[in-house]
């Protein structure tokens, strides 16, 4: 005998999906993002454009890394274009957060590692930091930027992006507790170019990444390749 159901009032094509999340449960956001999404929702918008970014320019790469992935939120979005992502964070709390809500639909692993001490094991063709190199402290940069770099392919690429120096007037007294190495666009460019032959510069305000005038971007984005070995051996 069938089933009686009462037929449910909207569109027949969400049957599926309303079944499929009921069996499931709803998708869990982790620690950092559940506090923006209570703090500030719009904050999201620019973060996952932020990863929109760098997923359609890692595209089709085999091991990506990212480095300071926090609670995981953004990275499911570059998952979905690369082979494999490793993300590492230095805090265990936010690497705890970023299992407990991960789907087994992506192939991310996330590792406790701090890149200050020692370069993560393995090689990368892709290596990308978001909204960290602000929190590392001026005389840590070189050392963290080494170890970072260190696994990366001869021709691999890094995407580092951080907020500029001139949108700092405008973050919140939480923010600026932890941006203490913003800089302006021309000095991100001349020190990522200590590392890389080719860095190619992007601007973002809001949600929108572009190549307008860099004094009033509110956040930078260095896309870098070419890895200069000789940079790298001065520390080994």
């Amino acid at each position: 005998m069938a089933e009686n159901r009462t037929k449910r009032q909207g569109e027949p094509q969400y049957e599926a999906v309303i079944d499929a999340m009921r069996k499931r449960g709803p998708e869990r956001l982790g620690l950092m993002t559940s506090w923006a999404w209570h703090d500030d929702p719009k904050r999201l918008v620019f973060t996952l454009a932020r990863y929109k970014f760098v997923a359609k320019m890692l595209v089709g790469a085999a091991h990506v890394l990212e480095v300071g992935c926090g609670d995981g939120f953004g990275s499911r979005v570059v998952a979905q274009s690369v082979d494999s992502l490793t993300g590492i964070d230095f805090d265990p709390e936010f690497i705890e957060s970023a299992r407990s809500v991960a789907n087994e639909r992506y192939d991310i692993a996330f590792r406790v590692h701090d890149m200050l001490r020692s370069p993560v094991e393995g090689e990368f063709d892709g290596i990308y930091s978001l909204d960290v190199l602000e929190h590392i402290p001026a005389a840590d940069e070189d050392r963290f930027i080494i170890n970072m770099i260190a696994p990366l392919s001869p021709d691999g690429v890094c995407i580092v992006g951080m907020p500029s120096i001139e949108s700092q007037v405008y973050a919140s007294a939480f923010s600026r507790l932890g941006h203490v190495n913003c800089k302006n666009q021309n000095d991100f460019r001349k020190n990522m170019k200590r590392y890389f032959a080719n860095v190619f510069m992007f601007s973002m305000n809001d949600e929108v990444v572009h190549t307008g005038f860099d004094r009033m971007s509110h956040y930078n984005i260095a896309l870098c390749c070419c890895k200069r070995p000789n940079r790298l051996a001065e520390r080994s």
